[in-house]
Parts: structure tokens; C-alpha cells; sequence
């Protein structure tokens, strides 16, 4: 039977079990055609309290179980994932407007994450410490209880489930608040796995809400951490909320990622690896390539290769497998891309390729010429666009790519990758990709940004056992201690 045939998920949120959400239901939208794939449920804020009050009943229960029971509910989810693997790429196809090789990808990332997370459950929880005292003296990680996630609609899969997997794995509950725009493939979907696999009813909590549901999470007493992904904004909006309730918060924010292209590149190779960059779902990933940053002896064909390129990749409706860019999530991030890329124009900019769109269907674009203080080349763009500047130094180019204040990932382009490791490093950022684009992610690494980009790299892999645990010292001694009182 697939995943979602069964009608008991429609116009419903989910609390372990499937019932009607206090903000009743909304109509989910295919952004390629505008047609209504179904509804979902609407959270609101009592439905946040609801959940965190299961939860808190029902994470004692699960972490109380071997190690090797939650990991078995882990292995087994993702295994489903892989099982129902062609159903749920569609449901991201359709929804997120995603095309195809990147909706494979989210659903093989978000089984590797299970698999990862399954394994993170029997990693040692602590370590002997040494003491003046005769006693036995170690710390020991504990899970932290109840954990919010807050995901966005851009990978609405692995962006909510990179959290969501370990946090499960290391005894604690989570709620989920999807994105609406994307409430069934960043939702309803991992729900339904986590049910078939077994998770216990409580322990797990989808609510796909507003921003009122997001802050009512945020602000739960229940609820102890809170991993949020989504603009820096919202995130500096949810950094504060949480530090007046004194909760830890997991920040992964925007970014505006520099590739540098240094002389001595295959400039063809590097043509197609910046396409990659930029325009990869519709640039609508935190990591994308935001300023192309060209050494200026072969600025000029670097530029031309890449408008060629953007003028030959076609753009559509992503269902029919036969495109490379599909549509922007709605018409405001439309209408937001579009006026960045005239301000931009009006400021100086030359524009080489694109600018133009159809519905939600904006074409691969490339700008020129850009002044570094154009609103294309300073701001996150999360559109399909390529700002190229040049430099005349490596000192010139490491300050231009320094001078933003996001910090998330950094692509340096050279036919020599040790020197351009040794760049770098006089570079501030969350992650390095030397001869590859700036967008990479896998589930063993640690992710996060630096500056506007987020508070460091505090999820992803062995990062994950500090990310979601609470610390704990323990000592023990035989006999009673003794105290001159």
C-alpha cells in the first residue's frame, strides 16, 4: 500500500494521532499549476500546548528503552523511506516545485540521516572524570526532553528530518512545525513513517501552523530546544524569544555564499559548476552560489559561458522530467527575485542573461558589472540569479568575499586545490568546498553558518549528541560523606 493512500492524514494535524486542527484546514497548492493536491491541517496555539503535554508523558516512556529498540525504530524508518521512495519524490515534485534529481536526493538524504541517527544511539553517552575526592565522579548526556523543529519549504524533507532523526534516536520527543507551503512532503510524510515504524503515539507531533505556532513552540516551558532553519530575520526573531526562556537554539540561517574563480580554472568546467551554484532549485537553497567572484583576466568569458549556459537550461512544470529549473515557491519570493534583479540593473549592473519569468517560472539569470553595493550582490537573493564581480588580487578577492556578513559556505574554484585551501582559510565561513559548488550537504557532517548565517555548526552528525542532550555530572561514593559541621 503507498504511504499516503489512506485518507485519514486529510485536513488533519497529527499528535500520534490523526485529529482536527484548532486553525481548521487549508488547500495544498502545486506551485507549477496552482492546482489543489489536497488539504492539511492547521495548527494553532493550543495545539502546541496539546502536543508538548503528550510529549512530555511519552519521552519518559521512550527513553527509557535500550538504546537498540530506538535505533531499530530509526533503521526501520528509514528503510521506508526508501521503500516508498518514488511516491514521495512526486509529493516534492508536485509541492515544493522541486524537479526531479533533487527530490531523489531529499528523500536518499533523509533515509541516510535515519541510518545516521539509528547509529548516533549507541555512541558512549559520557566519560569517567578524575576527582581529589574518593568517589566515583562522571558525566553522563541525558536527553534534553522535549524538541521543537522549525523547517522551511525549500528541502522541506531534509531540513525537518536532519533534526528530527536525532533527536528522536537520543530519547527525546519532537514537534514539528512544517512549513505550510510544504506541509505534506515536510510533514505529513515524515509522520506517516514514524508511525509505520513504530514510534510510540506522543512522541512525535506534526503541526504545520503560522508564525503563531512557531512561536508558541519557542515559547512552550515544555519544550527545551528549538532547531530553527529559515531566514535571518525570522531566525533573529526566534533567537530572542528562546534566550528569554533560557532554551538553547540551533540557528541555520540564510546566506550569501562566495564562489571564487581563480585564473588558472578550466573556465568551461567552471562555467558548469557555477550554474550549478546559482541555480539549482531555482536558487532557492541557503547555500547558494550568491556572488560569483572572478578573477578579472577571465571575468569576461566566464560570464559569457555562464549566460550561455542559463539561456539554454529550460524552465517548467517539473512533473514532466524534462526540465532543469521548476518554479519559485509562490508569487511573493517571485516578485521579491524580480525587484532585486532591476534594482540591481538600475544600479549599474549589466544584465547578461534571463531576468525575466512567466508565472512562477523565472529564468536562469546572470548579471554583470554589479557594484558591490547593489542589492543583488549584498543581500540573499533565494532566487535563480548570478551576480559576477571580478578582482584584481587574491588579497582583493579575499576581502570581497569576506565583506558579507553571512557566513555559510565558500567555493574556491583553481586548477590548484591546495592553494585554494590555503585561501580559504583567511576566509570566515561554516563550510569549504574546494573545486565544488557552494551548495553540499550529506548526513555525517556537522552543518552550520558563522555571522548572519546562524550560530555555528551545531547539527549534523557527532554534533548531533551535543545538540540534542543535556549534560549531566554524577558522583558516587561508599559511605556517607563527611563534613566538619
Amino acid at each position: 500500500m503507498a504511504l499516503l493512500d489512506d485518507s485519514n492524514w486529510h485536513s488533519k494535524i497529527f499528535l500520534g494521532e490523526w485529529i482536527k486542527g484548532g486553525a481548521g484546514d487549508a488547500s495544498v497548492v502545486e506551485p507549477a499549476t496552482g492546482e489543489e493536491l489536497g488539504r492539511t491541517g492547521r495548527a494553532s496555539v493550543d495545539d502546541v500546548a496539546a502536543a508538548s503535554s503528550r510529549g512530555a508523558v511519552a519521552q519518559r516512556e521512550w527513553a527509557s528503552l535500550p538504546y537498540s529498540a530506538r535505533a531499530a525504530v530509526l533503521r526501520k524508518a528509514g528503510d521506508l523511506f526508501n521503500l516508498h521512495a518514488e511516491e514521495i519524490s512526486d509529493w516534492i515534485v508536485r509541492e515544493s516545485g522541486g524537479i526531479g534529481p533533487k527530490a531523489g536526493l531529499e528523500v536518499h538524504t533523509a533515509a541516510e540521516e535515519c541510518y545516521e541517527a539509528a547509529a548516533i544511539a549507541s555512541h558512549p553517552t559520557g566519560e569517567i572524570l578524575r576527582s581529589e575526592m574518593p568517589r566515583l565522579s562522571f558525566s553522563r548526556r541525558v536527553p534534553a526532553g522535549i524538541v521543537g523543529v522549525i523547517a522551511p519549504f525549500n528541502f522541506p524533507l531534509i531540513l525537518s528530518i536532519r533534526s528530527v532523526a536525532p533527536a528522536l534516536s537520543l530519547g527525546n520527543a519532537v514537534i514539528l512545525k512544517p512549513d505550510p507551503r510544504t506541509a505534506v512532503c515536510g510533514g505529513v510524510v515524515l509522520a506517516k513513517i514514524f508511525e509505520e515504524a513504530g514510534v510510540p503515539a506522543g512522541v512525535f507531533s506534526v503541526l504545520p501552523g503560522g508564525a503563531d505556532v512557531g512561536e508558541a513552540l519557542v515559547k512552550d516551558p515544555l519544550v527545551r530546544i528549538i532547531a530553527f532553519t529559515g531566514s535571518t530575520v525570522a531566525g533573529r526573531a526566534v533567537g530572542a524569544t528562546a534566550a528569554q526562556h533560557l532554551k538553547r537554539v540551533h540557528l541555520e540561517l540564510g546566506g550569501n555564499s562566495a564562489m571564487i574563480v581563480m585564473a588558472d580554472v578550466d573556465l568551461e568546467k567552471a562555467s558548469i559548476v557555477g550554474a550549478f551554484g546559482s541555480f539549482m532549485h531555482q536558487g532557492q537553497i541557503c547555500m547558494t552560489t550568491g556572488r560569483h567572484i572572478v578573477d578579472a583576466r577571465i571575468a569576461d568569458d566566464y560570464a559569457k559561458l555562464l549566460s550561455e549556459r542559463a539561456n539554454h537550461l529550460p524552465v517548467g512544470d517539473p512533473k514532466s522530467g524534462q526540465v532543469a529549473l521548476g518554479p519559485l515557491i509562490d508569487a511573493t519570493q517571485r516578485d521579491r527575485v524580480h525587484a532585486m534583479v532591476t534594482d540591481t540593473i538600475a544600479a549599474g549592473a549589466t544584465l547578461s542573461a534571463g531576468g525575466t519569468f512567466e508565472e512562477l517560472f523565472y529564468r536562469p539569470t546572470v548579471l554583470t558589472n554589479v557594484p558591490t553595493t547593489a542589492p543583488a550582490y549584498i543581500h540573499e537573493i533565494f532566487g535563480p540569479v548570478a551576480p559576477i564581480v571580478s578582482y584584481s588580487s587574491l588579497d582583493e578577492a579575499v576581502a570581497m568575499a569576506s565583506s558579507s556578513p553571512y557566513g555559510l559556505s565558500l567555493s574556491i574554484l583553481s586548477g590548484d586545490g591546495l592553494r585554494a585551501l590555503e585561501l580559504a582559510s583567511r576566509i570566515p565561513t561554516g563550510a569549504i568546498h574546494i573545486n565544488d559548488a557552494t551548495p553540499a550537504d550529506e548526513a555525517t557532517i556537522p552543518f552550520g553558518g558563522t555571522g548572519d548565517s546562524g550560530n555555528g555548526s551545531r547539527m549534523g552528525g557527532m554534533a548531533n549528541l551535543d545538540a540534542y542532550t543535556e549534560t549531566q555530572w554524577v558522583t558516587a561514593q561508599a559511605d556517607l560523606a563527611f563534613y566538619p559541621f
